[in-house]
């Protein structure tokens, strides 16, 4: 059985869809608020759910696409591998390049003591929050495309 050969321009589908979806959370202060408030424990059922979406949009919704013959590292897909981290990325790179973590969480006084630690673990909080949506965007477009 051949492998899928997976390209470059499957990850650029993705990171269109990734970002189209990502940018409304970023930005928004309730997803800054929630992730101040989130434990360990949310923060992993967030993961958790990030990467349930991602598999069954990619393995289950589309009944094109079989596992089994994707190209894979270490026993993991590429293209899984892909959206993960366009998942999270488009959301990183979004909330630095808008500067939300200063906003929202130091001038914005969301942290009553922004010290590094907690704007950085409040800010990966966030970013996982809006994986959510990004995960659902870069997965559809790489369906679709």
């Amino acid at each position: 059985m051949s492998r899928r050969r997976y390209r470059v321009a499957d990850t650029a589908q993705q990171t269109v869809g990734g970002f189209l979806l990502a940018g409304p959370f970023v930005v928004t202060e309730e997803v800054w608020v929630l992730a101040a408030q989130m434990s360990t424990a949310h923060t992993l059922a967030v993961v958790a759910i990030v990467f349930s979406i991602g598999y069954g949009a990619l393995y289950k919704a589309d009944a094109t696409r079989d596992i089994d013959r994707e190209a894979e590292v270490g026993g993991i897909p590429i293209r899984f591998i892909s959206l993960m981290v366009v998942a999270y990325g488009s959301v990183t790179v979004l909330a630095v390049a808008l500067t939300a973590p200063t906003t929202f969480l130091v001038n914005g006084e969301i942290l009553t003591d922004p010290t590094t630690t907690s704007v950085a673990l409040t800010t990966a909080r966030a970013v996982a929050v809006g994986a959510i949506f990004s995960v659902v965007g870069a997965a559809t477009a790489d369906s679709v495309f």
